[in-house]
């Protein structure tokens, strides 16, 4: 079962068709409320709704996630009974499995109850017609540049690799990144801030910072960064540190900041590993969408 703890949870809807052809007296029949075994639909519809919340069950690889909505429809058509079925969750990973499922169900069950006076009936297809929620639904945006600035005395030293910084780098290729400038600095505020007006100089639209938000004496990224905004974010540090707590109980003592400065988003991230996979996994598509509203365009 692959990992996704480290995701975010996001709104997820997926919607799904099944089809179960059938001969015409057998819809007739449907239509007119008078098949051996009661009505077909209400049933194949509450079939629909125990599917998708079993479907963890069936489907070896799927996630156990919250189910908070499930619709289905039914269209009688000329040679055909046509379900479709939308699952919604709030959850870290996508729900089409549970759409695809609630809708086979669903067609199994009409085929249960109605195989007494059409055995020729077959389910014909079953598929997926669009999902919402999590990176695929991120709408595309023109080329952008990110930067990112690594605060830390030893990397800079020589004396420690650097595995947070090419984190955030490959994180930002993954969005979309055209240019992914890195940077390393000591622990200096001189440096961080000359680094910091150098980034923005240079057009960059995302600037993550990473190392020195903590308490050590050494940590004044935070010190060094937040006189340059001209606009805090205050929402993007919650989201960091909520997302951070709920894994490790000492994200509490980071001290991010973010912001905005000139035309470039700006958001400092603890120097972990693990912090900076986590800080992708959060502030991606949103800090994508800070472009358009600096240039005046709208929340949509």
């Amino acid at each position: 079962m692959r990992d996704v703890s480290a995701k975010p949870t996001t709104l997820r809807t997926a919607r799904a068709r099944a089809e179960v052809t059938a001969a015409k007296p057998t819809l007739e029949a449907v239509l007119a409320h008078r098949t051996p075994k009661g009505d077909p639909l209400p049933v194949a519809k509450v079939a629909a709704i125990q599917a998708a919340k079993k479907t963890a069950e069936w489907i070896p690889y799927c996630h156990n996630i919250p189910i908070e909505h499930v619709e289905t429809h039914f269209e009688i058509l000329d040679d055909r009974i046509a379900i479709e079925v939308t699952v919604v969750s709030v959850a870290r990973t996508g729900v089409e499995m549970e759409a695809m499922t609630a809708a086979a169900a669903a067609a199994l069950t009409l085929v249960d109850m109605l195989k007494m006076i059409d055995a020729s009936m077959t389910i014909a297809s079953i598929r997926l017609l669009e999902k919402t929620g999590g990176k695929s639904d991120a709408h595309s945006v023109d080329p952008w540049r990110a930067h990112v600035l690594v605060c830390s005395d030893r990397i800079s030293a020589g004396q420690f690799e650097d595995r947070s910084g090419e984190i955030l780098a490959s994180g930002c290729r993954s969005w979309g990144a055209t240019e992914v400038a890195l940077t390393i600095v000591p622990d200096d505020i001189a440096a961080i801030r000359a680094s910091v007006e150098a980034s923005v100089g240079a057009g960059a639209d995302v600037l993550l910072v990473t190392g020195g938000t903590g308490i050590g004496p050494r940590d004044r990224t935070p010190e060094a960064v937040e006189p340059l905004l001209d606009l805090p974010l205050p929402g993007v540090v919650e989201a960091l540190r909520s997302h951070g707590q709920a894994r490790l109980g000492t994200a509490m003592l980071s001290r991010s900041v973010a912001g905005i400065m000139g035309r470039t988003v700006l958001v400092t991230v603890p120097g972990s590993p693990s912090a900076c996979r986590d800080a992708i996994a959060v502030l991606f598509p949103a800090l994508l969408h800070t472009k358009a509203m600096l240039l005046g365009g709208g929340h949509s």
